[in-house]
């Protein structure tokens, strides 16, 4: 006689202190999931919590062995300028419900906006993973995702990229620039500088330079900076996150002689082929707003999008949250912001930007 299969109930629980077991757990069950990011893992969490001054919480649904089903990171997010809200992952292109168990999923969505509406959180942000139930809004067709497998050798990855970008890269090379990798304290006070440039001439604050040395701190051998120089000066530079043999290019930027100099192409290029040195075997350059120059400019290096999916809840009554600089409501202040001396912008482009999540 066949017994009928009763699937083991799963119970959610809220995990609030750094304890070492409890993220050891946790960073294994990234690492077995297929859809584990580097924004779920500990180190991202509580790197972003340091540096930004965000609490965090690991939502975590257990089956009643004590087992781990499925995850869920999530930063509070608080900002006078952009209001408050759950984040998962906060200052991160990913993060979600982490799980293959249809419970779990549920039950990790129920509890997140439950424990929203005891904070007073008028809204909760998935930024990956599978979406809950009918009650939250499905967002996609706004971002895409740009991910390429890897060559085998340097000449083969240059020859990988389309003919138009290669050229570019190819100038690059011949422009007398140097490559330097690592994580001291010259490739941060360079990758800072040159960061901070860059996003001030896009017209959007800067992230407080703590952030950047919380992660790489937190991260240690699976993040790097790759800074391309010219004649001792940084001209463009990238700091990296490294994830089950994927490269991603997360905080980079250039100077505006970087585009003379085709920095920026040969960042890249070298990035691509120092990843493949470390042992990964796919470079993931990260999301961009369908439309933008940012989306046209990874097209250009013969990636092809992919429409990446969101979800959000709003409380009854509440307007959505908009962070993103591209919105219409923010164009004034863009503008504006591009305008500002440098120096002015590192000083206050820290304060707002934490408040961004």
């Amino acid at each position: 006689m066949n017994m009928a299969f009763k699937p083991k109930s799963v119970l959610v629980r809220i995990l609030d202190r750094p304890e070492p077991n409890e993220l050891a757990r946790i960073e294994a069950f990234v690492a077995a999931a297929a859809a584990g990011t580097a924004f779920h893992r500990p180190a991202w969490v509580l790197s972003v919590s340091k540096a930004c001054g965000h609490e965090w919480r690991y939502l975590l649904a257990e089956d009643g062995d004590g087992i781990l089903q499925g995850i869920l990171p999530l930063h509070l997010i608080h900002s006078a300028l952009f209001g408050r809200a759950l984040v998962s992952s906060g200052f991160a292109v990913g993060g979600g419900i982490l799980s293959d168990n249809d419970q779990a999923i549920q039950l990790l969505a129920d509890e997140a906006w439950k424990f929203a509406e005891r904070h007073s959180f008028p809204s909760v942000e998935l930024r990956g993973g599978p979406v809950p139930d009918q009650r939250w809004q499905h967002v996609e067709g706004v971002y895409a995702g740009f991910v390429v497998s890897l060559a085998d050798d340097d000449d083969s990855q240059l020859l990988a990229i389309p003919r138009k970008q290669r050229a570019e890269v190819r100038k690059g090379l011949n422009n007398d620039l140097t490559v330097r990798v690592g994580t001291g304290q010259q490739d941060r006070a360079d990758h800072y500088t040159v960061y901070a440039e860059s996003v001030r001439n896009l017209g959007t604050p800067v992230f407080p330079k703590d952030l950047f040395d919380q992660v790489l701190d937190g991260f240690g051998d699976d993040a790097d900076i790759l800074t391309v120089l010219h004649e001792g000066k940084p001209m463009a530079s990238v700091l990296s996150l490294y994830h089950k043999q994927t490269v991603m290019p997360y905080w980079g930027g250039g100077t505006w002689e970087a585009r003379r100099l085709r920095a920026n192409d040969l960042m890249y290029y070298a990035l691509m082929n120092h990843a493949r040195e470390r042992g990964c075997r796919t470079f993931d350059f990260g999301r961009s707003k369908f439309g933008t120059g940012a989306f046209s400019f990874k097209k250009n290096w013969g990636f092809e999008p992919q429409a990446l999916s969101y979800a959000t809840r709003t409380a009854e009554g509440e307007p959505a949250r908009d962070v993103n600089p591209m919105s219409p409501k923010y164009r004034a202040q863009v503008a504006l912001w591009q305008r500002l001396p440098l120096g002015v912008a590192n000083r206050i482009g820290p304060i707002i930007a934490k408040g961004l999540g």
